[in-house]
């Protein structure tokens, strides 16, 4: 394993890279959660910092998705990623193609209990292709990460 330092402004953050990437069939990888302002909260991965903040009625100043919209989010952006790639191999203009993503929630804990996804498609798409667009739809690593979801271990250190 090594670490190194990525400065950034005053503050450096450690990423960690592995030699090849993979350690004992796993890869791992480190992110920096920060605390800015208000209720921003920040994520710095190794080429992107993700603000979060709350809405206004959580105390938030609403500048930045809540951390929950961007879980969604990410359910969609990951399923239309798979989309897009699977039309440009095929070259099927993807113009026109949305996903609509709806919700049902449970009205106790304010979880979701049903996310769908409707594959809006122009009226010119080929048939032959929707069963597999459903397919590499349901290929999306975050929705697979749900349906398996890994361990959590949450601990404190000082520094």
């Amino acid at each position: 394993m090594y670490f190194c330092s990525l400065p950034t402004g005053e503050q450096a953050y450690y990423y960690l890279y592995l030699k090849a990437g993979v350690y004992q069939n796993q890869i791992k990888g480190i992110m920096e959660i920060t605390f800015d302002r208000g209720k921003v909260i920040t994520a710095h991965t190794q080429t992107h910092s993700i603000k979060t903040d709350q809405p206004l009625n959580s105390g938030g100043e609403n500048t930045a998705p809540s951390p929950f919209e961007l879980y969604l989010a990410s359910i969609g952006t990951c399923a239309g990623i798979y989309v897009k790639s699977f039309c440009d191999n095929r070259n099927i203009p993807a113009e026109g193609i949305k996903i609509i993503q709806s919700y049902e929630w449970d009205k106790e804990t304010g979880l979701p209990v049903n996310i769908r996804l409707d594959i809006k498609l122009p009226a010119d798409f080929p048939e032959k292709y929707k069963a597999s667009l459903i397919h590499v739809a349901e290929l999306c690593k975050v929705k697979k990460s749900i349906a398996n979801p890994p361990k959590f271990e949450i601990f404190t250190s000082q520094s």
